[in-house]
């Protein structure tokens, strides 16, 4: 290997070409975590559809519905008897599914969870 092939490279065109790769690399990871939580408040949106849906069976089917899924996936987090009706809650307060996917599956669930316990005007948590 020749010494030039060794060298490193030390010119402001060469730290251009870095910086800009490494925003773009942090751009990316921003909008994949920005998508997983999206992706998120609509599966627990969902969820709560169903779980409105499905009131005929009573109080236990949370509880049921809990157990089993936590029995289906040990090592996943979130479906707790309580965070199961808060999906209920989240799902009730905002039945419209395209007001969901444009404003608070922006938000992280705890932010909605928040929202949810302390707004309770239907315009102020909308805006």
């Amino acid at each position: 290997m020749k010494q030039e092939d060794k060298m490193l490279i030390n010119n402001n065109e060469y730290f251009e070409i870095l910086e800009n790769i490494k925003s773009q690399i942090k751009t990316a990871q921003y909008k994949a975590v920005l998508g997983a939580n999206r992706e998120q408040i609509l599966l627990y949106w969902q969820i709560g559809k169903i779980i409105i849906a499905n009131t005929k069976y009573g109080a236990k089917f949370v509880e049921n519905l809990s157990r089993d899924i936590l029995s289906e996936f040990p090592d996943i987090q979130g479906f707790s008897v309580r965070n199961l009706k808060y999906m209920r809650k989240f799902a009730d307060t905002y039945p419209d599914f395209q007001k969901v996917q444009q404003g608070v599956a922006l938000l992280p669930w705890r932010n909605n969870l928040t929202l949810l316990a302390k707004v309770k005007n239907e315009a102020e948590r909308q805006s």
